[in-house]
């Protein structure tokens, strides 16, 4: 099925101020394993200009995308979450490609990332933006017991 239009969003970078909606919006995509309060806390002060959000008409955040700035060349994507009333609508593909731009624009060759093996809709977007599994395939317990991850890849062209 095709992605309907993006809702109709704002895609800015985080600010402080968005802390508590931004918990909430963790928490409603990641229930079973949400960041801690220091943790995204850490994310924001260290890499606000790599955290773009989504907010809707109503100033409320809808979606997310974390990256790393590039060191020597690599950036990783932290985490991508959309609130499940806007998702299906090309919001998540619209945060990537913005984030990714930003990353080659700054000197990223390589992007990579963790996904779970059953997370059927976010590796396929993954793939259509040519990220890449790796050859090892499924890395058992990598993020604790039971939680499996895939290792993908993009090559880029600064």
């Amino acid at each position: 099925m095709p992605a309907l239009h993006p809702p109709s969003v704002r895609v800015r970078n985080v600010v402080g101020q968005d802390m508590p909606d931004l918990l909430r919006l963790d928490r409603e995509v990641f229930p079973d394993d949400p960041m801690p309060h220091s943790i995204l806390r850490q994310f924001v002060d260290m890499f606000a200009d790599h955290l773009l959000v989504a907010e809707d008409e109503n100033g409320r955040l809808c979606a997310y995308v974390l990256a790393t700035p590039p060191h020597k060349g690599r950036s990783w994507i932290v985490g991508l979450g959309v609130a499940s009333a806007v998702r299906r609508r090309g919001l998540a593909e619209q945060l990537m490609l913005e984030s990714l731009e930003n990353l080659r624009t700054e000197g990223a060759h390589t992007v990579l990332l963790w996904v779970e093996p059953t997370n059927k809709p976010a590796t396929a977007l993954y793939d259509s933006l040519g990220f890449v599994p790796d050859r090892e395939g499924p890395r058992p317990d990598h993020f604790g017991p039971g939680a499996d991850r895939i290792l993908m890849t993009l090559h880029t062209t600064p």
